[in-house]
């Protein structure tokens, strides 16, 4: 008997088969430490049971007919093919009617022609972690030996488009290859991306009694951030520039994931993108051994739910602690973010990156909002052209022409 969901929208849940091991160590990467958590349970990785139980407890706690599952890491791919054939066995037995569909993040360098037949015949989304041509993307994107990627990753990349798999692009922005958002965006075009992500790396020193390194989003201290991570004025200038070429040649035929979420706040529609949305709490994360955290970013002990071997997905997405973090967002603004013009296009951006101190205040401010503001600034008389298009039924990539016509 299906569980009753208190959501009146779809929650999701990212689950983490192999926990974070993963067959590289990217340099900025939050998720590899995680290891430390379960240092003493030996080799991380899900079993069949834990797979049964969530694959039927996902399903059941949907208010939709359509449910998506989607799988992370760490490499997920370091799971066996056979795995996720079972996973497509259990989600059929437990669908009940339901449309059920599966994305995959991977770092590419795994990608075979049998992964690629197995995504194809499936109908997988493969969502492909590359950070822009190779003298970007080989900075922080090695091996454990220290050795590149990229070649790898494009290897992979060139069998999905072989095999006809729908893919995207999930580029990491950071110190680096933020200086260079017009070969960045560019190289994506040229590989023929057509759907892109990026997302800016920001993050914090502080060690923990765990082993982990990195600050959590209630860490007072370690304000000083990691060298690798995305400057304020660095992220608006990317983000500006990169508008600029999109908005003039690209509108319609490529879809960046920031720029789509940023119209449809000006809309008045959900974005698609948890930075920018009103509202949290609705993307837990599951590890291989079925502990539950609040979020990707959050996976802390402080921010721990609980097991799914104890307590269903449903329950620990109601319960107390997930509501109070889904409540921190809108209660823990800033007074300059509730004053400011483009509250509605980014709510405060991310909890995990507010930790500038306000003097007078006990919230605390987002560490990238000067450089949000620039892009807001920026990008607001065409956006306000492109939503008026969308609501008299026009396309949006009507832009263009007002460009080139000097309406704009």
């Amino acid at each position: 008997m299906a569980v009753a969901s208190p959501f009146s929208r779809p929650f999701y849940v990212m689950a983490k088969p192999v926990g974070a091991r993963c067959n590289l160590a990217c340099r900025y990467c939050y998720y590899l430490e995680k290891a430390r958590l379960y240092g003493n349970e030996g080799i991380e990785s899900m079993d069949d049971g834990l797979l049964e139980l969530y694959i039927k407890s996902y399903i059941e706690s949907q208010t939709t007919d359509d449910v998506l599952f989607t799988w992370h890491g760490g490499e997920p791919l370091l799971k066996p093919r056979a795995f996720y054939e079972k996973a497509l066995r259990l989600q059929q037995q437990y669908a009940r009617g339901r449309m059920v569909s599966n994305s995959i993040q991977t770092n590419g360098t795994l990608l075979d022609d049998s992964w690629c037949e197995f995504f194809k015949t499936n109908g997988w989304l493969v969502g492909v972690s590359i950070d822009g041509p190779s003298v970007f993307h080989d900075e922080y994107r090695q091996n454990r030996h220290g050795e590149a990627s990229f070649q790898r990753v494009m290897n992979g990349i060139s069998r999905l488009n072989r095999y006809g798999v729908e893919w995207n692009a999930l580029a990491v922005v950071n110190d680096f290859n933020a200086d260079y958002p017009l070969e960045f965006y560019r190289f994506f075009r040229d590989i023929g991306c057509r759907y892109l992500q990026f997302t800016p790396v920001v993050e914090r020193w502080k060690p923990h009694l765990d082993g982990q390194r990195l600050a959590s989003a209630d860490d007072d201290d370690g304000e000083s951030v990691t060298p690798f991570s995305v400057g304020p004025r660095q992220w608006g200038s990317f983000l500006c520039r990169m508008f600029d070429e999109w908005v003039r040649k690209d509108v319609g035929q490529m879809f960046v994931q920031l720029f789509d979420a940023t119209l449809a706040g000006w809309l008045g529609e959900a974005p698609g993108l948890c930075t920018l949305a009103r509202d949290c709490g609705h993307a837990m994360v599951m590890e291989h051994n079925g502990d539950v955290y609040s979020c990707d970013h959050f996976v802390f002990p402080e921010f721990k739910l609980g097991n799914i071997r104890s307590q269903t997905l449903v329950e620990m997405a109601s319960e107390d602690r997930q509501k109070a973090f889904a409540r921190r967002k809108q209660e823990g603004l800033t007074r300059q973010c509730r004053q400011c013009r483009f509250l509605f296009a980014c709510h405060g951006e991310c909890p995990k990156n507010r930790f500038l101190k306000v003097e007078g205040e006990s919230n605390r401010q987002n560490y990238l909002c000067e450089g949000y503001y620039e892009y807001f600034r920026h990008v607001a008389p065409y956006m306000d052209f492109m939503a008026g298009e969308f609501r008299h039924r026009r396309a949006p990539a009507n832009v263009m022409q007002a460009i080139a016509r000097g309406l704009l």
